[in-house]
């Protein structure tokens, strides 16, 4: 099998996982939101996390920042918003594996693309990208907040295959932190999967298989490497 493309995902692999308060997290966008009810504002936030979240996890299907809100009944401002973001800083800059790994993959002719399960819009996605000089190495992107499915739905990894421009999946390699939603899911469309386990995924969050990865890595450096074997 050659190798046409590797896909990553973002949270968690690109950028290495960081624990998340859940209700500091909704907290920051109901303090902005509604402040003379944040207690209120933040659990209706959480709930409404928590439910798109497990119907992603148990029907793949996707959700954005919008419907989270409009389901919390909450009116997400711009002030709101950029609350809730600022929130994120620290917990999305980029690996700095990144560079020099994406650059060996594409100067050995391999496209290079991202697929993540996000609420957020593509935008805010880009900009940190962006921040961390690495936006302009990817081929293509497909964030669930802009298509009806989520990770494992085959759809989703298709939807990657295309947007970095190959037509076959199973020239794509997967690179994610998760053994239901990256590697069972990319296995689905005959996707290779490598696996980098350092993530430590909330109960809540594993899903009902666990895939076998094709390969496993420490660090993301390792990336060539691990694929030299199916080229």
């Amino acid at each position: 099998m050659a190798v046409d493309a590797v896909i990553f995902d973002w949270g968690g692999t690109l950028t290495p996982w960081r624990s998340i308060d859940p209700v500091a997290e909704w907290r920051a966008l109901a303090e902005v939101a509604a402040p003379e009810r944040v207690e209120a504002v933040t659990a209706a936030l959480c709930a409404a996390a928590e439910a798109v979240w497990k119907r992603a996890r148990e029907q793949h299907q996707s959700a954005t920042m919008t419907e989270i809100c409009a389901l919390a009944d909450v009116v997400s401002t711009e002030a709101a918003l950029a609350a809730y973001r600022s929130f994120w800083d620290d917990a999305t800059y980029t690996d700095p594996d990144v560079p020099g790994m994406v650059k060996r993959l594409r100067a050995d002719g391999i496209k290079v693309g991202v697929l993540s399960n996000t609420v957020w819009p593509r935008t805010w996605h880009e900009e940190i990208l962006d921040r961390d000089g690495v936006l302009d190495l990817f081929d293509g992107a497909v964030y669930t907040s802009e298509i009806p499915w989520t990770k494992p739905h085959p759809e989703a990894f298709l939807s990657a295959a295309r947007a970095v421009g190959v037509g076959d999946p199973m020239r794509c390699v997967f690179v994610g932190d998760r053994l239901f939603d990256d590697v069972y899911g990319a296995h689905t469309v005959g996707m290779k999967a490598v696996f980098l386990p350092h993530s430590d995924i909330p109960a809540s969050q594993i899903g009902h298989t666990v895939g076998e990865p094709d390969a496993v890595i420490d660090r993301l450096s390792e990336v060539p490497e691990a694929i030299a074997r199916w080229r």
